[in-house]
């Protein structure tokens, strides 16, 4: 599947365009979509809370369950939070492709999500 990149307007595709549209979900916040109130993810309402062993289950309960309802062309393996010092925090995911002649195909993605 082919996309348009959010910032420049060029045509996307592959995995640039799966790392996007897997940004779009997590960094949405649920009933923020005028057409699609249950689209997006509790990450956002989640985030500010302390990084405790607890909370970071929450968020990465959380970005499976979105990801799994919202991103058809992955199967995700393995999820890790990273957060820095300066409080940017980023998703690494590891699973494979579900998609055309790519399926099965490992991948490793790290996307920032705040």
């Amino acid at each position: 599947m082919s996309g348009m990149n959010a910032t420049t307007g060029r045509a996307i595709d592959g995995m640039d365009h799966i790392r996007q549209s897997i940004k779009d979900i997590l960094t949405t916040r649920i009933g923020s979509r005028v057409m699609r109130r249950d689209y997006g993810s509790l990450l956002p309402e989640l985030i500010d809370h302390p990084a405790n062993p607890a909370n970071l289950l929450r968020l990465q309960a959380a970005s499976i369950m979105a990801i799994l309802r919202w991103e058809p062309r992955v199967r995700i393996t393995r999820t890790a939070f990273q957060i820095g010092m300066d409080g940017a925090a980023t998703l690494d995911l590891e699973g494979e492709r579900r998609d055309g002649q790519r399926a099965g195909q490992p991948i490793n993605l790290a996307v920032q999500v705040i």
